[in-house]
C-alpha cells in the first residue's frame, strides 16, 4: 500500500491536483493559498472541482507562507490583521481579526445596517486592540486602512456618516469603541499592511 498523498490547491500561483507535497509546497509557498491533502487522487480531483469550503474547516481555510519573501520585509508572525467588507456606502457593514499565518478567524462581528468601511476598518482594530490586551498579548496588528489607522491614533471615529435609527446599534459600538479607547493604553503596534508586497490582506472577505 502507499502512503503518498494528495494535494488539491484552489489558491494558489499554480492551482490543481498535485501527486507529491514537494510539487504542492512550490504552489502555495509565499503567497496566499488554500489547500488540502487527499488519501486518493479520486478524492483530491472531486475535492478540486468542488468548493473548498465543503473540504476545509473555517480555521483552516486560509492559509499563508511568507518564508521567500525577502527577510527585510515580511510581516510579523504572530500578529493579527484585521479588515472590513461594506455593501454599499452606507451599506451593510461587517468586519474580523484573523491570524495572520493562519487565517483563522479570532472575531467577526456584523452585519450592521447602514455602516461605512471606514467605521468597520476603525472597529476591527480597536476589536482587536481590546482582544489583544484582554490576552496580555503584545501583538502587531495589521490594517490596509490607513485612515482608520490615524483614527485609532486620535482615539476618535471621525466619520461623516450621520446617525439615524438604521444605524444607532452600530454608532453603539462605535461610542464604546471610542470610550474605550481613551481609557486604555494600548503598546500593540498597528502598521499598514504592505498589499503591493504580500497581496490581500489575510483578513479580506474576498468581496472585490
Amino acid at each position: 500500500m502507499s502512503n503518498n498523498k494528495y494535494y488539491t490547491v484552489w489558491e494558489g500561483k499554480t492551482i490543481g491536483v498535485f501527486d507529491s507535497w514537494d510539487e504542492c509546497r512550490e504552489a502555495v509557498t509565499g503567497c496566499r493559498a488554500i489547500y488540502k491533502s487527499f488519501a486518493t487522487r479520486e478524492e483530491a480531483v472531486e475535492a478540486f472541482n468542488g468548493d473548498y469550503r465543503d473540504y476545509v474547516g473555517k480555521n483552516e481555510a486560509k492559509m499563508f507562507n511568507y518564508s521567500r519573501l525577502d527577510p527585510s520585509h515580511r510581516p510579523l508572525i504572530p500578529s493579527i490583521c484585521v479588515d472590513a467588507a461594506c455593501s454599499g456606502n452606507p451599506g451593510k457593514l461587517e468586519f474580523r481579526g484573523v491570524e495572520t499565518a493562519t487565517g483563522a478567524e479570532i472575531f467577526h462581528r456584523g452585519p450592521f445596517e447602514e455602516g461605512t468601511q471606514n467605521i468597520g476598518e476603525f472597529l476591527a482594530i480597536a476589536f482587536g486592540l481590546a482582544i489583544l490586551r484582554k490576552a496580555g498579548a503584545n501583538l502587531t496588528i495589521y490594517s490596509d486602512s490607513m485612515t482608520a489607522i490615524s483614527w485609532i491614533k486620535h482615539k476618535s471615529c471621525n466619520t461623516k456618516l450621520q446617525r439615524s435609527e438604521k444605524n444607532k446599534d452600530l454608532f453603539y459600538i462605535v461610542d464604546k469603541a471610542v470610550e474605550w479607547l481613551k481609557n486604555n493604553d494600548c503598546p500593540n503596534p498597528i502598521v499598514k499592511w504592505d498589499t503591493e508586497a504580500w497581496g490581500e490582506i489575510p483578513a479580506d472577505f474576498g468581496r472585490k
